[in-house]
């Protein structure tokens, strides 16, 4: 007979109450002390059986019994047998924490075993009641996971406790000296605070502001200083720069999280150029048009790239590269897509934004000196972005990622430092991720092993497990200073953000973090439930190496978060 040692996650242990309660674990049992779990769920159904412990009670083992001795036999034997059985990667068994339902626990696993995007992934879940912090139901919950976007969790966390609710981050426009009478100076600078969601209409309003205040024009160049993050803005780990709006790079000075819009649309005769415009439509994204209109009825197929400009004389640029055929009679296609240097295109579209109020820029846009020193002249400062709250809002309900990286900056750049002042260094990752992990141990959230290297979970060496994200939604759901800007950054099933068209059936009563990497096979889903009978569920479903298209798995997903809403009352330990 093969002998078996049992896995280690199988042991009896008495484990730390994971919102301040204990449980127990069935398991291999040390010869010296011998504990029944109050809720095994290996025997029969509600059955309660005693804790009996030989260690310290002067009991000798002999007295316990006959009976008590075989029941320990036959339960190893069981144990043993169950740990075989599910040994395979992707199929562990369901562990049975007090307080779970039954028909839950085999519905879910079930669904599991039959979902063909889940039935040999790797698959962590755990579902606790908000109310007391019971356990649900619990399966690989300690797996260390490629959580995907359900990373943004912690991110948005760490930035309202850092930051608070009402912070925002301020950009300053310095001049070379004060306007002159007509209202012109020579030389704009424009300082990046870190603010990661200024877009088209912001800047406008800014160069308004600067109308208002007597500036009519700029001799020379408008400079950008975007030192306050390092670079480059795209992580090492994820892999080649992509033109992807999602995978924008990241920067102290931005616009539009660093994207934008291509149009495309055929003319008005076959063989004719395509119809192309960029928006915003700036000097910087200089487009190379080769796409032709087609025939009604002929093939259409559309590629948009862009690369940086090769001018041996001028200002910086990108060139946006548009190929193939549009279509006689097809509508407008629209194609985001991300820029190469966020700084370089928020100067540019600043410039535009300054034209468009009358204030003229005779020169180039340029990188221009770090940090400007006392020669310079403060010419205005921009307070007024947008809250904390209102940027962690659209960081979560629309999983944006150059939010994500940004933030995690922004941690390190302040870390330490009272937000009345100056920040006091470069933001960095590193500096983001220590700043993060300090920020989740003062919200009591245990990290473990966890490994992190960027904000918004793009990268394939990011690993969490359930437990630490359940953890993480009980304190956004409980914290006091976090909860109701936290809870109003989920996104909510068929209403918005990246839940709108999902979960069909669950209109409003599911509020959850969607996330997918489909190029590493993952996706999860982490939020609360809220069931008929006015309980909610906090749960987290991290799902690594999927089969299948990226689609099925996330609905097998969806209809195990569904499960928790249509399952049977879950009983309490006082039921």
């Amino acid at each position: 007979m093969l002998v078996r040692r049992l896995p280690d996650n199988l042991a009896l242990v008495k484990r730390a109450r994971p919102f301040g309660f204990s449980g127990f674990k069935c398991a291999a049992l040390p010869s010296d002390k011998i504990q029944a779990c109050p809720r095994c769920r290996f025997g029969a159904p509600g059955e309660r059986t005693r804790m009996v412990a030989t260690r310290g009670t002067g009991m000798s083992r002999r007295s316990l019994g006959e009976d008590e001795g075989l029941r320990r036999i036959a339960h190893l034997i069981t144990v043993t047998l169950v740990s075989i059985l599910f040994a395979a990667p992707g199929i562990v068994a369901a562990e049975g924490p007090k307080g779970a339902s039954s028909a839950l626990t085999k519905r879910l696993d079930r669904l599991i075993q039959r979902e063909r995007p889940l039935a040999q992934a790797s698959v962590g879940m755990l579902v606790v009641r908000a109310s007391d912090g019971e356990v649900v139901y619990s399966r690989g919950a300690d797996r260390l996971l490629i959580p995907a976007s359900n990373q943004k969790i912690l991110t948005a966390l760490a930035a309202l406790s850092r930051f608070g609710p009402t912070h925002t981050f301020t950009t300053r426009i310095w001049s070379s000296g004060p306007p002159d009478g007509d209202g012109f100076v020579d030389t704009l600078l424009v300082e990046g605070g870190g603010d990661p969601a200024t877009n088209s209409e912001d800047w406008w309003r800014l160069a308004a502001d600067l109308r208002r205040k007597g500036l009519r024009g700029v001799r020379g160049d408008l400079r950008v200083d975007d030192s306050l993050f390092d670079g480059p803005g795209w992580h090492p780990s994820w892999g080649k720069a992509s033109s992807r709006a999602y995978r924008a790079p990241v920067g102290a000075l931005t616009a539009n999280y660093g994207s934008f819009v291509v149009s495309i649309g055929p003319a008005k005769a076959a063989g004719a150029p395509a119809s192309v415009n960029v928006d915003p439509p700036v000097d910087y994204l200089r487009i190379r048009n080769r796409a032709t209109t087609g025939k009604p009825g002929g093939r259409a197929r559309l590629s948009v790239d862009r690369s940086l400009g090769r001018r041996t004389e001028g200002p910086a640029d990108e060139i946006v590269v548009v190929d193939g055929t549009a279509r006689l009679g097809d509508g407008i296609d629209r194609v985001n897509k991300s820029v190469i240097d966020p700084g370089l295109y928020a100067g540019a579209v600043f410039a535009y934004q300054l034209e468009a109020n009358d204030v003229f820029v005779d020169g180039d846009v340029e990188r221009g000196p770090r940090r400007p020193d006392e020669s310079w002249h403060l010419l205005h400062e921009h307070k007024y972005g947008r809250r904390v709250d209102e940027i962690v809002k659209l960081f979560m309900k629309y999983s944006n990622n150059a939010i994500g990286e940004a933030l995690l900056k922004n941690l390190a750049a302040w870390e330490g430092v009272s937000l009345d002042g100056e920040p006091a260094r470069q933001g960095d990752w590193p500096g983001g991720v220590k700043a993060l992990r300090h920020e989740m141990a003062e919200l009591g959230i245990d990290l473990g092993d966890a490994n992190l290297v960027d904000g918004s979970g793009l990268s394939t060496q990011n690993r969490l497990t359930p437990r630490t994200l359940v953890r993480a939604l009980e304190v956004g759901q409980s914290h006091f200073s976090l909860a109701p800007e936290f809870m109003a950054s989920m996104p909510i099933a068929q209403l918005d953000g990246t839940l709108e068209k999902r979960l069909p059936g669950r209109r409003g009563r599911i509020r959850a973090k969607t996330g997918l990497l489909a190029d590493a096979a993952s996706t999860s889903l982490s939020g609360y439930a809220e069931r008929d009978d006015g309980e909610t569920l906090i749960f987290s479903i991290v799902v690594n190496g999927f089969a299948g298209g990226a689609g099925r798995a996330m609905d097998s997903v969806d209809r195990l978060a569904g499960t928790l809403l249509e399952a049977p009352r879950v009983a309490s330990r006082e039921d």
